[in-house]
This record gives structure tokens, sequence and C-alpha cells, in this order.
């Protein structure tokens, strides 16, 4: 997979040689080397539990910068669900529309509304039964990136639908088009809540068409936003979401607006590891769906918001109980399943085989177990690597022979 696009960098100049991110990263994407952290961006899946966890703020998550916003002549705007949950004392969300309008955009299309088409189009694939049980969703690209790495097995399992800041984009701009702007002056920004959304939306994997502009932060956002909404008095009422679409800023929001009652939903790094290693052995199979977010609490807890995960869940959660209103359908905005369907299925990842030959990855998998006999098997990190068998595997990749720092200690006792 095509790992050029960095949404996590490291400053290695503040990395202060702990190895904590070594330990929480999903993907066994960190190395210690030299005292400083090095990440392995082909195992990268951008999900930020590095940026997270980092206790010298080594770990930065890149996006792109406000001033793009203003190199196009007609500026569109696309607020995630949990942006409004940044907000203390909300009431009504049409503030950060009327936040955003006045910060320069000419127009808001809420991806909280985009989420209820994809519920629609989500209800009428599985009701149609061509799917394979139980259906994963696809929401969230971290999840996605981490199917298509380390769980080869489950990807036809993954629900073949455009996540909703990619149908908000589609939407908005034809929108603009079929008003009369030209295609070259239309800028379309989603707002997102983190890093692996920004990569994703940039790299365009499962689509034939690129139509945003730019990924900008939330907290980014926020900031900017927070100055124009306090001189707002009476806001009109411009907003399309409803209490689903506000919902699927917080893990389970997507299930329950599926109206099914069987579906697993989790959030956070172990627990999505966990429950896909599970469902790679098979005892998943009698739910319908299976809802996974990376960040603790779903896209409320990812590393580009300001606000405390639960905070803004319970923020979030109150504010749609004012919003109780029919779901947006795919009939009511004149589109079919054809707008929301992936043009082309995902490549599973390779960064994990030892060799592309498999004659040659099945030698060095031999080796790999040699020098396994030769290792404690403790996974203490002390080596730079997260576990012994990824640094008898770093071993039989790069060259060299074990060298083990607790081995060294043992022996010289």
């Amino acid at each position: 997979m095509d790992k050029t696009l960095k949404t996590v960098v490291l400053e290695s100049e503040k990395c202060i040689g702990c190895i904590t991110c070594m330990r929480r990263c999903p993907t066994e994407a960190i190395r210690i080397v030299n005292g400083k952290a090095k990440i392995i961006y082909d195992k990268c899946i951008n999900c930020g539990e590095c940026v997270r966890s980092c206790k010298g703020g080594a770990k930065r998550p890149v996006y792109d910068s406000f001033d793009l916003v203003e190199s196009y002549a007609y500026k569109i705007a696309l607020p995630s669900p949990s942006l409004f949950g940044q907000f203390n004392n909300l009431d009504d969300p049409n503030y950060v529309i009327e936040g955003l309008l006045a910060l320069g955009f000419d127009d808001v299309l809420e991806v909280g509304l985009a989420a209820e088409l994809v519920t629609d189009c989500t209800k009428k694939l599985m009701q149609k039964g061509n799917l394979p049980h139980p259906v994963i969703s696809t929401a969230c690209p971290a999840v996605a990136e981490l199917i298509l790495l380390k769980f080869h097995e489950l990807a036809d399992h993954m629900l073949p639908v455009y996540a909703p800041a990619k149908v908000a984009a589609k939407i908005a701009k034809m929108r603009a088009i079929e008003a009369g702007i030209p295609a070259d002056d239309i800028g379309v920004f989603f707002i997102s809540p983190c890093p692996a959304k920004v990569y994703s939306l940039h790299r365009e994997e499962v689509s034939n068409q690129k139509y945003i502009s730019g990924v900008l932060s939330q907290s980014d956002i926020y900031f900017r936003l927070v100055e124009k909404m306090n001189k707002i008095k009476n806001p009109r009422r411009l907003g399309k979401c409803g209490h689903f679409g506000i919902g699927w800023g917080s893990s389970g929001g997507e299930s329950n607006s599926l109206g099914l009652g069987n579906y697993i939903h989790c959030s956070g790094v172990r627990n999505v590891l966990g429950l896909l290693t599970e469902m790679s052995d098979g005892k998943l199979e009698s739910a319908d769906f299976v809802e996974l977010n990376m960040c603790p609490g779903g896209c409320v807890g990812g590393v580009l918001n300001v606000e405390n995960p639960f905070i803004a869940r319970n923020r979030m959660r109150q504010l749609a109980e004012k919003m109780k209103t029919k779901p947006a359908t795919m009939e009511e905005y004149g589109l079919d399943e054809s707008f929301f369907l992936w043009d082309k299925a995902p490549e599973p990842s390779t960064s994990f085989r030892l060799d592309e030959d498999m004659f040659v990855a099945m030698r060095k998998m031999v080796q790999v177990e040699e020098y396994l006999k030769q290792l404690p098997g403790i996974d203490c990190g002390a080596c730079g690597a997260p576990t012994c068998r990824c640094y008898a595997e770093d071993l039989v990749i790069n060259g060299g022979k074990p060298d083990c720092v607790k081995l060294r200690e043992e022996r010289g006792k």
C-alpha cells in the first residue's frame, strides 16, 4: 500500500526514548532505535494512538492548513458530528453552522446528514441479503486499514459503502456544480477529528474520483469558531442533520441508527484488536453488524478534538435529544445505492510478509522460529522492538543475530 502520505509524524528532538508509543501501537509499527522512536510507515494505520500516548509530545498529527481554504473561490465546510460535542452549553447546532459561514465558508453540509443517508443505503443492502455475515462497518478508516493489514480473512466482511465524509463531499460538490459554480473554483473541506480520516480522504483508495480539497483539524477550527459563534444571537435554521446523524459521532451511533437488535460495537485500540481476533476465529458469526472505532468512545475520542471524549459524548447525547427528526433517505435526495458503493475494493497489505516470494518467506519463518528459541519470550521491549517475535522478524529481514539485553544480563550474573 502507498504510505508516502504521512498524517502522523515524529519530531525526534522531542522524543525522550520511552517505549510507551511502541507498546500502544496496534500494528507494531514503532521501534526504538538509538534511543529514539522510529515509525515504520508500511505498518502505520494513522490511528493517532501514538499521538495520544506520547509522553514527550514527539508525535504530531498532520492535516491541511486553514490557509488552503482561501485558495478557492467557493468554499464548502463539512463538519463531522463530533465537532458539535466540543462546545459547552451548545443547545442548537445552527450556531456552529452560522459560525462556519462567518469564518468564510460559502456553504456547509453536515456529515451527520450524509451519515443518515449511508444508514439508509446500508439498511437496504442488508435487507437484500447480499452482504457477508456479519457486516463490518467501514466508517472508521483506521479499522479498515487494520483489517487490510492484519486481518485479510475479514476483508470480504467490510461494508463496501463510502464513509459519510466522502458522501457529504460528493453531494456538496455536485450541488455546487448544479448551481453553476465552476468545478475548479469549488473547495470542499472536511473538518476531521482524527489523522486516519485525513489520510483516508486524501488517499481515496476505494474511489476513482476525489471530491475533497482538504482536511482540516477539528481543534484548529474549534478555536477559530468560538469567537465567531459568540457573536451570533439568532442563528438561522440551516441544519439538516437529525439525532441519528449526530449519534454517529459516538461509538454505537451507527449501529443504533440501523435499528438492528443484533449488533456489536466497541471502541479503543485493544478492544478493537481483541474483537477482530475473535471474528477471525469465527466466534462472532451470529452478529448481524459490527461497528468498530479505534478511538476511545468513537470519533469524539479522536486526537484532533479539544474536549474530553466522555464530556463531548454527553453533550452530543443531550443535543440529539433536541433534534428528534425523521432521518434523511436516499429517495429524498434523489440518490440510489450506486452513489454510495465503492468504485473498487481496497487492496490488502503485504507489509507483514517476510518476503514476496512464498518459498523464501517460509524459509525466513523457520529462521524466525529458530531465533525465538534463543530469546526469553518476555516481550520486555529493551531491544527496541515491541515483542520478541518482532525482534526476531526484524533480524531476519534486516540481517543480524540475536543480541538480547535480558540474556546478556542473565549471562553477566
